[in-house]
């Protein structure tokens, strides 16, 4: 299987009556997000808290999740799925537009005309991932590859994701609420 079609396995453990740990669930991840314009990205929400300090007894309310932001002083994490950058401009760009009008009509998404069609700002810190394949981490002034095993830490800047080596990629994402 390659990234773009291997499901995600999600284990959660609780403590019981008695203080004592065990797996509550073991299950494959059902809160996915697609766009249909967008053949091969897949959103997975795992989880998210709604507190910090978070309370380690609180349901699961992932599938309340909408956006790209965390709830406020919490958190989420997510795992998504890029298939390869269009090579083709106004292609890229109608599959970013159509990204994030359905799915994250909550980021800063305003574009200038010299800028990648994916730029965003969210008021969050992001511990970012790759789990497999490469991506290319664009900013204002300068980008870089990552490759599997890398971690980039986004503070609330400006950026975008591009998939530009040809083959799927599969990126872990944990949304921190900030503040500047």
């Amino acid at each position: 299987m390659n990234a773009l079609s291997e499901p995600i396995r999600r284990v959660i453990t609780q403590n019981d009556v008695n203080g004592k740990s065990f797996i509550l669930e073991d299950s494959l991840v059902s809160n996915v997000k697609v766009v249909a314009e967008r053949p091969g990205y897949r959103v997975s929400n795992i989880w998210r808290t709604t507190e910090s300090p978070a309370s380690i007894s609180a349901p699961d309310s992932v599938h309340e999740h909408v956006g790209v932001l965390p709830p406020k002083n919490g958190n989420v994490i997510r795992v998504i799925d890029y298939p390869p950058e269009p090579q083709d401009a106004d292609e890229l760009k109608r599959q970013q537009d159509a990204t994030f009008r359905s799915l994250y009509p909550d980021a800063g998404h305003d574009l200038k005309s010299n800028e990648h069609p994916g730029m965003h700002i969210t008021e969050t810190v992001d511990y970012a991932v790759v789990l497999s394949g490469e991506m290319t981490a664009i900013l204002e002034n300068e980008e870089t590859i990552l490759k599997a095993g890398d971690i980039l830490i986004q503070r609330g800047t400006n950026h975008a994701w591009a998939n530009r080596s040809g083959h799927a990629a599969r990126i872990l994402f944990v949304l921190l609420d900030g503040k500047y």
